[in-house]
């Protein structure tokens, strides 16, 4: 029992120069806190506990954990840089899950961190990241070995140890899974969350809410869809303060104390004047990435989150995010994430890049007839779940491309018939169900995702639903009635022109 308490940083050990034995005194003391922090009585009194209580325990550098300031949030132990890169240098041997699939959900294990403070991740292809993943085993010469399957199953380093700040390990011998059941296995995504909060300098919780409890409390769900619980958001801003309304445009380094300012101002971008008015632009392309929706227009894009929400009022320059774009680049046409591999596909002019998350792959740009495409350019492409397709559109003219056998082939019947509707549109986006939205000027329509029919309430304002505007009612000159419809022109009678906006539309923000 001494020695699990000792091993776990609930009682230091003996002073090796003095040769001091501990009082039983101090283990029941030692067995209180670990009773707290695991939830149950505090008897002091070792009871019959769950070999799994004891043995999925997440207590991360048992000699923080010995020191009180580990209890605590120490204000020296942050990044004092906004831009963290990160690298996954090494995997298990045998595992379940795919590579990919790891990253993934590192991935986005960073960005629930990243969504709640002012840093952002970047992932890098080499070894000098600021956070470095690795899966090992057993004695990794650390001072702290891992135990095997079971026990301690991760371990991560402060920001500021000198030589490890940032680091995390992974124990190689875990049963390393993904949705699950909890009796199954350990959830990656759950333990990583908790690991990147102690890489970026939160310590443990009681709370059993908390994502930083000690314990390990099985899956947390979706990583699309997770959140933090308000105890861990409320502690890691007291650390890094509030995500910057614009937080793309912040310089790489900035003071963590004062970064920003009451919800009613917006300090934050360095854009100054003649960046586009999200009211009263048009947009250049719409895209869905990882599950948030980016408005693009000029060189910027205003990015919303999951639930919709515009992250900020003011753009951001595209370039500063898709790190590999020309920093000369003016305009980009089209954007699209590939279902296969979710790599990030932009088009500008006569040339495409291709990105992983953030980072542009070499060998690019390249020039668009790889696509079987007129080298002059596009005006939008879609992948439309409902046929595993990719639409690429200029005017009247549409493409559809298969991405295995990568040639240009006939679109699906539904969307052929009903082409006529999308025609000299400024953008399409579909979303993972399938459903279309189709921008021009300053409205949208929707279409349902099965039948391709308008459904009913469109037009609608852009600026209104997707971009946070209040804006003056929509001034539309009435157009002429459709002609009645004959048997013959059924299967067609959602060819229909769509309307022009016409009038002016105010920005009252």
């Amino acid at each position: 029992m001494r020695e699990w308490l000792i091993h776990y940083g609930y009682l230091p050990p003996a002073d090796p120069t003095t040769g001091q034995l501990q009082t039983w005194e101090a283990v029941t003391t030692a067995l209180r806190v670990m009773q707290r922090f695991a939830g149950i009585a505090e008897t002091g009194i070792l009871g019959i506990i769950k070999l799994r209580d004891a043995s999925i325990l997440l207590v991360l550098l048992g000699e923080w954990q010995r020191r009180k300031s580990r209890e605590r949030r120490s204000a020296g132990s942050v990044w004092t840089k906004r831009n963290i890169s990160w690298k996954v240098k090494s995997y298990p041997r045998r595992a379940r899950l795919s590579r990919e699939t790891m990253r993934v959900l590192i991935y986005y294990a960073l960005k629930v961190w990243s969504e709640a403070i002012p840093l952002t991740f970047h992932e890098v292809g080499d070894h000098t990241a600021d956070i470095s993943v690795e899966f090992l085993q057993l004695d990794h010469h650390d001072s702290y070995p891992f135990d095997g399957p079971g026990g301690m199953v991760a371990h991560a380093f402060f920001p500021r140890d000198p030589q490890r700040a940032g680091t995390v390990h992974f124990d190689g011998d875990e049963e390393w899974t993904f949705r699950s059941p909890d009796d199954f296995g350990t959830d990656l995504f759950a333990v990583a969350i908790h690991e990147f909060g102690h890489s970026l300098g939160l310590a443990h919780s009681s709370s059993k809410h908390s994502i930083m409890h000690p314990y390990y409390q099985g899956p947390v769900g979706d990583p699309l869809q997770y959140q933090l619980h308000i105890e861990d958001h409320a502690e890691i801003q007291k650390l890094y303060g509030k995500p910057c309304l614009s937080p793309l445009d912040q310089p790489d380094f900035l003071n963590l104390v004062h970064c920003c300012f009451p919800p009613t101002q917006y300090p934050c971008s360095r854009l100054g004047k003649g960046f586009p008015d999200r009211c009263t632009s048009n947009i250049d392309a719409v895209a869905q990435i990882r599950g948030e929706t980016f408005f693009f227009k000029d060189q910027y894009f205003w990015r919303l989150s999951q639930s919709r929400h515009l992250t900020s009022p003011q753009p951001a320059l595209t370039t500063h995010f898709w790190q590999g774009l020309p920093s000369a680049l003016h305009k980009v046409d089209a954007v699209y994430e590939r279902p296969a591999d979710h790599r990030i596909l932009f088009f500008s002019g006569p040339l495409y890049w291709v990105f992983k998350d953030n980072s542009v792959e070499e060998g690019y740009p390249r020039p668009i007839t790889d696509f079987g495409l007129p080298q002059g350019g596009i005006s939008g492409a879609f992948s439309w779940p409902s046929d595993q397709k990719t639409y690429f559109f200029k005017g009247d003219l549409h493409w559809c491309y298969d991405e295995t056998t990568r040639h240009i082939e006939e679109a699906s019947p539904l969307l052929q018939e009903s082409w006529e509707q999308f025609s000299s549109v400024d953008s399409v986006l579909s979303e993972s169900d399938g459903t279309l939205y189709v921008f021009k000027g300053q409205q949208y329509w929707k279409f349902d995702q099965e039948t391709l029919q308008l459904q009913a309430g469109y037009p609608r304002s852009i600026a209104t639903d997707w971009l946070d505007c209040t804006i003056e009612p929509l001034r539309i000159m009435p157009t002429k009635s459709a002609p009645e419809e004959t048997e013959n022109d059924k299967p067609l009678r959602f060819r229909l022109r769509l309307p022009i906006l016409q009038g002016v539309v105010a920005s009252l923000c």
